[in-house]
């Protein structure tokens, strides 16, 4: 069973940057569709962007440009870099991955990491 386990949330001003980090514990990452959503008070979690096995990213309208995801080497820790960030990026932050598994597909949430964005 592959565990998530976020970290990197907290208090930043506009304008300011965080990193987000998706640990894997169980499983190498290399055969995952990895992805980070985000869900604001009130609101339905959301798809910000996405890391499939191939390597290719896609982002939400709404971060395109400001927002990087990313891989380590190692391929057991994901990334999301986020960069002029605004109020409207305040919201809990998931890491989420999904994987073959024989017939069928496996997939795993963490636990979230608050991202508030305010002055």
């Amino acid at each position: 069973q592959v565990q998530f386990v976020e970290s990197g949330g907290g208090l930043v001003q506009p304008g300011g940057s965080l990193r987000l980090s998706c640990a894997a514990s169980g499983s190498n990452l290399g055969l995952w569709n990895m992805a980070w959503y985000r869900q604001a008070p009130g609101t339905t979690r959301e798809l910000v962007a996405v890391i499939n096995v191939a390597g290719r990213r896609n982002y939400s309208d709404s971060v395109k440009g400001r927002f990087t995801i990313s891989m380590n080497n190692r391929k057991t820790t994901v990334y999301l870099q986020m960069n002029s960030l605004k109020p409207e990026d305040t919201a809990v932050y998931y890491c989420h991955g999904k994987a073959a598994y024989g017939t069928g597909s496996r997939e795993s949430w963490g636990q979230g990491t608050q991202v508030t964005v305010s002055s």
